[in-house]
């Protein structure tokens, strides 16, 4: 029996990459489409070279959910548009894109998979959790927050298409986490990223500790929770200018793994099918899609992608 292996989009990530990295252009009618194109080739490759049998695209529902704006409000406060929830930073040609990227997985009958009042992050979390025991898990995005997922052991890594896309990822394990960050584990990531915090979210972190302090520091702690202890006890081997930034970061240490740790528990459908469609769903819709928004050859290599 050929073993389960689960692979997980983080959809957004990448049709944000396609947008930017596909020249403009559009449809007969005028709507854009170079997002669309991109994301359908970017799945081909995926396919092709992964050969995931379960996939399945996280959505997210919900950009900036409340639980993490209660716990620290400047999260992702930046992108908002004033007086509104609307992220500032779509791309006005991008925006027209996403219902087609959408109805393009329900045509080639990838599973989509979003929950409301939560991100992409924390449905990629939970199914991770929930399917790791099956078999592999690769999670595809250019987000490092979902570092703190890798879990060798569990045969879970991250295919990380920020520098090189798709067609050149980095593949992140514990050996990458190691060599790059100075933390062992997806776990003692995720407790480096806390400290470090991170401008583009809108996290402060711990004034004057740096990603090469805070991996130093779990690297001898042993994690997040036990230096907050030693700080608390007294410890000698936390003195000086590091025990007077922890200090002050206190009431901020007590919030933050509650905005940077994805969640585990989603509510999601317990009778979820992932299973890779062997062939284009419905192949009439797709080609009369794929004729109206002008998608060529993309279209021709995701659908022969689904049939190999």
């Amino acid at each position: 029996m050929t073993p389960r292996r689960l692979m997980l989009l983080d959809s957004a990530s990448l049709y944000f990459r396609a947008f930017y990295g596909v020249p403009e252009r559009t449809a007969a009618d005028g709507t854009p489409n170079n997002a669309l194109r991109g994301f359908a080739d970017m799945i081909a490759t995926l396919l092709t070279t992964y050969e995931p049998t379960d996939i399945v695209a996280c959505w997210d529902n919900d950009w900036r959910p409340a639980f993490r704006v209660e716990a620290i409000p400047s999260y992702k406060a930046h992108r908002v548009q004033e007086g509104s929830d609307v992220a500032e930073e779509s791309p006005e040609n991008l925006t027209p894109q996403v219902p087609l990227i959408r109805e393009l997985l329900e045509l080639v009958g990838i599973t989509r998979l979003g929950v409301d009042g939560y991100e992409a992050d924390d449905v990629i979390g939970t199914l991770t959790h929930r399917f790791r025991a099956a078999g592999p898990v690769d999670v595809v995005t250019g987000d490092r927050d979902l570092f703190q997922l890798v879990d060798d052991a569990m045969g879970v890594r991250v295919i990380y298409t920020a520098k090189g896309g798709v067609r050149a990822p980095d593949l992140v394990d514990e050996s990458f986490l190691m060599a790059r960050y100075g933390v062992a584990t997806g776990r003692a990531y995720a407790d480096m990223a806390v400290m470090r915090g991170d401008t583009s979210d809108g996290l402060p972190g711990v004034a004057g500790i740096g990603e090469k302090t805070a991996a130093a520091l779990i690297a001898e702690f042993g994690s997040l929770a036990a230096i907050r202890e030693a700080v608390a006890s007294g410890d000698p081997r936390i003195k000086g200018a590091r025990r007077t930034r922890l200090e002050a970061a206190s009431d901020y240490l007590d919030v933050a793994p509650r905005v940077v740790d994805v969640a585990l528990d989603v509510r999601v459908p317990h009778d979820l099918v992932t299973t890779r469609p062997q062939g284009v769903a419905d192949g009439a819709g797709f080609a009369d899609f794929a004729a109206r928004w002008d998608m060529g050859g993309s279209a021709e290599r995701l659908s022969a992608a689904l049939a190999r």
